[in-house]
């Protein structure tokens, strides 16, 4: 399971989805540090296939941990070679510009 968050401005949509286990921790590598905040990921809690049909209709995605990442695999979004790893944990975001 992901929790998954839409964040909508006057500009553009922005879909975070990430692990369920990852909410509330903080990934290091390096000097980069990545915060998983409640405020920014922890929207509805669904499986994987409702994150792909939402991942599908997105303009942009920003997605954290194995199965959110996948997921934007899977939807055709993330091409495996800009997978980056923060802490371990693969990190990948995609803009329709």
């Amino acid at each position: 399971m992901m929790y998954a968050k839409i964040h909508k401005d006057k500009e553009s949509t922005v879909v975070a989805v990430c692990d369920e286990d990852l909410i509330g921790k903080t990934l290091t590598e390096g000097d980069a540090e990545l915060v998983v905040s409640e405020h920014f990921f922890k929207g509805k809690l669904l499986e994987k296939e409702a994150v792909i049909r939402l991942l599908q209709a997105a303009e942009n995605v920003n997605l954290i941990g194995e199965e959110a990442v996948a997921c934007g695999c899977d939807a055709g979004l993330i091409d495996k070679e800009t997978i980056v790893r923060i802490g371990g944990v693969p990190h990948a975001q995609f803009y329709n510009l």
